[in-house]
């Protein structure tokens, strides 16, 4: 018996996968997660300075990549550290931009 290519009744394994695809696209939120990627963790003041867009912008994307599962956080203090929850996500920005762009 063959597996048909497509299977209507099966299109539930897709809304994760594609749910972090989403949370992904946005140029913003890449350069995040490469700069997450390179640095392992890093705060949203730090951000802020390299990427030169309010505060506010960086927090909101923070948001969207938190929700989707994309990034945490690290507590110190009063400082708030974030770092990468979902290896996938590595493996995806390195095929989009290679290995030595992704890497410190």
């Amino acid at each position: 018996m063959t597996i048909p290519a497509f299977d209507k009744n099966d299109l539930n394994q897709f809304d994760e996968p594609a749910d972090l695809l989403k949370a992904l696209s946005h140029p913003i939120r890449l350069c995040i997660v490469r700069g997450l990627m390179r640095k392992k963790k890093c705060n949203v003041s730090y951000m802020q300075e390299c990427l030169d867009i309010p505060q506010s912008t960086i927090s909101q994307h923070l948001q969207k990549l938190r929700s989707a599962g994309v990034v945490t956080t690290e507590r110190k203090g009063l400082e708030v550290n974030y770092i990468l929850a979902d290896q996938r996500v590595e493996a995806i920005v390195k095929a989009l931009f290679g290995e030595e762009e992704c890497e410190a």
